[in-house]
């Protein structure tokens, strides 16, 4: 372990020193709220490199490998029967932005970006698009897709001369208001010599000042599917017949949280045309491949940078995992922590109301965090984004929101508190680390009942160690946490929707043979939690699915089944997959 350090982590502010020079291109109709989503949209690639601090680990030690009992699901890209539709691994390329057949205005942003050698999804991304071409493309988080789609995007703008009386040309769509606020810092520095008009709509924003800015034209618009779909529909103004280029990141993503319908209306309704598509996923499943079966041209190229690969992660990421009992998991994750302020750490949770009590609980014990989590209001997502984004050291607690796509420069260490449910899903969690030929380390918690996972882990090509924790450096802090939890009524309350959202997350998860609420030791769970008794946490497990127009699924509560106290071990339950991240 490293060196104990017992200074309090501080959040960074945003550098200054990054200051917006080009003209400014979008059209405005709200100057305060455009002002701020540029500056947020421009720090994204304003991050501060920094010194990384390599972690000592003298236990480690290298798990004994197990023979997979089942496949995992974790399927490979598709393959296609057309050799010519193919980038074969052979093909020679060149890796210089020089090389590239773009405009001097794109070039010249290009390098003030700092940019002068492609990743291979990009060398072997770009030249195809260029082309005309459909794609469909697969490679690891932080490869450097977002950079792969936009320069052939805005290099469409720039041949058709694009103006903001042609409307929209270009439509990105992405899963997520973070990610999609990511993707306009890229494009507003890529779009820097350009006069094209770009601009943003999405769930949480206001929907009539964007109304208003598409009204008046905007060439390259990023949104996402549910507000994107809305203004097609519903914005009269709004000139979409000129669309030449549809991209969808991280289709997989977009297509597991419930946008399937959307998809196919929003793909029925732009122009077919001579429209190019982009697809970009970071797995592969049947839902992408449909997807894209209605939205490419015949003879698209099909383009999987990682099939030869070793491992699913990058190279320069250090994985490994502890096995720990229920009533230590807090205990073990504080000392972690607190050791650990110097660094940039995020820690993923599997509920909501479980990440908004351990933010809590590590704040008031001085241990200073933020928190990021899907029913937040959008501001304080957005706010939270971007102040651990631009910080050089901090802690930040968080579900799966940000565990797609988003690109926080210089994270030292991963931590999975809460294990995923799938192998994909760890795969991008770990993906916040180590990006860009960069180096990071990740730390899976898992307990004994658990290590059945590293199993599916292990077929993912997933290398994992295992990492051993000194019991007696572990801080022995639990009775004064149940003392705090059982007199401090407002975090009493916090910890029991805490725990009693774990439990119901712990229900959903899938792969039953492994995450088993009935194997589970309930006393211990309490603990971690900080009771010393756990509190009776009504859990209604009987719900049933139904499914929306929209496509996202729903619960309803079974009048007819009986709640339960898990407050005592249960038998023979089982229950409908919850939404609970």
């Amino acid at each position: 372990m490293a060196k104990k350090n017992n200074k309090k982590a501080n959040i960074g502010k945003a550098s200054d020193n990054s200051k917006i020079k080009e003209k400014e291109k979008e059209i405005s109709q709200n100057p305060e709220q455009e002002e701020q989503q540029q500056e947020q949209a421009q720090s994204v690639v304003a991050g501060k490199k920094r010194k990384r601090e390599n972690f000592d680990n003298d236990n480690e030690q290298h798990a004994p490998p197990q023979s997979p009992q089942k496949k995992a699901n974790t399927s490979n890209f598709i393959d296609m029967s057309s050799e010519e539709s193919k980038i074969g691994e052979d093909v020679e390329l060149n890796y210089s932005f020089d090389s590239l057949d773009v405009s001097e205005q794109t070039k010249k942003a290009i390098v003030d970006m700092g940019f002068t050698r492609m990743t291979e999804v990009q060398a072997r991304t770009i030249p195809p698009l260029m082309a005309g071409r459909d794609v469909l493309g697969a490679a690891k988080t932080g490869s450097g897709k977002t950079l792969a789609f936009l320069v052939p995007a805005v290099e469409i703008l720039f041949k058709l001369k694009f103006k903001p009386r042609n409307g929209t040309g270009i439509i990105v769509i992405s899963p997520t208001r973070e990610l999609a606020l990511q993707i306009l810092g890229v494009a507003k520095e890529l779009l820097k010599y350009h006069q094209h008009t770009f601009g943003i709509v999405m769930g949480g924003a206001n929907r009539q000042a964007e109304a208003q800015k598409l009204q008046k034209g905007v060439n390259l618009l990023i949104a996402t599917p549910g507000r994107l779909l809305d203004h097609l529909q519903n914005t009269k103004g709004f000139v979409y017949k000129n669309v030449k280029a549809l991209v969808v990141d991280e289709a997989d993503r977009i297509l597991e949280i419930g946008f399937e319908d959307e998809m196919k209306q929003i793909i029925k309704i732009i122009p077919n045309e001579n429209r190019q598509s982009m697809l970009f996923s970071a797995t592969q499943t049947t839902k992408v491949s449909d997807l894209a079966r209605i939205s490419l041209r015949p003879g698209p190229i099909y383009i999987n940078v990682d099939s030869a690969k070793e491992t699913s992660t990058v190279e320069g990421l250090t994985q490994g995992y502890v096995v720990c009992d229920s009533d230590k998991r807090f205990l073990l994750l504080f000392t972690f922590l607190r050791r650990n302020l110097s660094k940039k750490i995020i820690v993923f949770f599997s509920s909501c109301k479980s990440v908004k009590y351990h933010a809590e609980l590590l704040n008031y014990i001085d241990t200073p965090v933020l928190e990021l989590y899907g029913k937040q209001k959008q501001q304080k997502r957005t706010n939270t984004f971007f102040e651990f984004h631009n910080a050089e050291k901090g802690i930040l607690l968080c579900t799966d929101v940000a565990a797609r796509g988003l690109d926080i420069p210089a994270v030292d260490w991963i931590v999975q508190y809460d294990p995923p449910d799938d192998p994909r899903d760890y795969i991008h969690r770990v993906g916040r680390t180590a990006r860009a030929g960069g180096r990071g380390k990740s730390l899976l918690f898992l307990l004994s009942s658990e290590l059945g996972f590293l199993r599916y882990l292990k077929q993912a090509k997933v290398p994992l160690n295992e990492y051993e924790f000194a019991k007696g450096k572990i801080a022995n802090i639990q009775t004064q946490l149940e003392a705090l939890i059982s007199k401090n009524y407002y975090l009493y309350q916090s910890a029991r929707d805490g725990f009693r959202s774990y439990l119901t997350a712990y229900a959903s998860y899938s792969l039953k043979s492994i995450f088993n609420l009935n194997n589970l030791d309930l006393q211990k769970v309490g603990k971690s939690f900080g009771f010393s008794v756990p509190p009776r946490v009504d859990i209604n497990m009987g719900v049933s699915t139904k499914e929306q127009k929209s496509g996202r699924r729903t619960y309803k509560k079974n009048e007819d089944s009986d709640k339960k106290d898990y407050y005592l071990k249960q038998k023979g339950k089982s229950g409908s997959r919850q939404w609970s991240r």
